[in-house]
């Protein structure tokens, strides 16, 4: 299993010019995107609306459900969703233009709404994300969002940090708000834009039960707007118990079981990753987890408009 997911991570990491130090995570330059051109049914307005996905440039034309495309390891809060023949597509992940030269990724906090015959009667708060995995298209219903994306990808490396470029852009006076389609309600406090990398060590039970333990943390929320972009930053990855680091925080903690990420078991069924300890330090991983979001509450909460923009993204080693 073990040379299984090294050969896996190989196929999903691209070296970079400093071979031996820096991996860049495929498709981390944000330079190639899949447009995807979706007509929503007729009953909502019956428009096309175009969804991006970080994968080799192409465009695809129709209601189809995407799957992962030229390798590429990345998976976006862009869906399409079918709900009792209604299809609906959201986009909340947009290529940009990076200052710098060549593109970058564009994450927004949107409402999206469905309007029926004119009227707007459902509206959904989406954080803009991008994580390391797979989405199960089509989406169905708002409940339980994590059981319709696989998060992870086989990974067996001890990096010291991730490394990319990032910008926040907050926005001034707006709260913070839930918006699930049913109901729309304010919220106390603000948001934050976040980024992340996990290390698990996984296992499956004999019932297809998946477990995990914790090897390597590295997780940061930003709170300001930044003056421009923040070039070549670094996420320490601290490897063991992480609750026991002087630059601990409560969000750095172990996952709970009421917000557990989710994952295939070998027998082709989705069940929630359980995150039950922390490993020792010096432990092999077996999956890795990377995602940077606009947002960092539970899904369907955020502060509309809050937008990070993110390039670059590697493995410091």
């Amino acid at each position: 299993m073990k040379k299984i997911g090294a050969l896996l991570s190989g196929l999903l990491l691209t070296a970079s010019l400093n071979a031996g130090e820096a991996e860049l995570v495929k498709y981390g330059k944000f330079e190639n995107w899949t447009t995807r051109n979706i007509p929503e049914s007729k009953l909502i307005g019956g428009k096309t609306k175009q969804v991006y996905e970080i994968a080799p440039n192409a465009t695809i034309n129709g209601a189809e459900p995407y799957h992962n495309t030229g390798g590429s390891p990345w998976a976006t809060s862009n869906v399409m969703a079918n709900v009792m023949g209604i299809v609906k597509a959201s986009n909340t992940v947009f290529p940009d233009h990076n200052p710098a030269g060549g593109r970058c990724c564009k994450l927004c906090t949107m409402m999206e709404e469905v309007k029926v015959l004119g009227m707007v009667n459902l509206k959904v708060l989406v954080a803009g994300s991008i994580y390391l995995g797979y989405n199960i298209e089509p989406i169905r219903n708002t409940s339980n969002p994590y059981a319709k994306m696989e998060m992870g990808i086989p990974f067996t490396r001890r990096p010291k940090s991730l490394r990319f470029d990032y910008r926040v852009e907050i926005p001034e006076g707006v709260q913070r708000i839930r918006a699930t389609g049913t109901s729309t309600k304010t919220l106390p406090g603000k948001d934050n834009a976040e980024v992340y990398i996990l290390l698990q060590r996984r296992w499956e039970d004999a019932d297809g039960n998946i477990y995990a333990k914790r090897v390597g943390t590295g997780r940061e929320r930003y709170a300001k707007s930044t003056s421009g972009w923040v070039l070549k930053h670094d996420i320490p990855v601290y490897y063991g118990d992480m609750s026991t680091h002087k630059d601990y925080r409560e969000y750095m903690g172990l996952i709970p079981s009421s917000r557990s990420y989710y994952a295939k078991n070998s027998k082709g069924k989705m069940v929630p990753v359980k995150e039950v300890g922390w490993d020792s330090p010096d432990a092999t991983p077996t999956h890795l987890l990377v995602m940077a979001s606009s947002g960092c509450g539970v899904a369907y909460e955020g502060t509309p408009g809050m937008t990070l923009w993110v390039d670059n993204i590697q493995l410091i080693y």
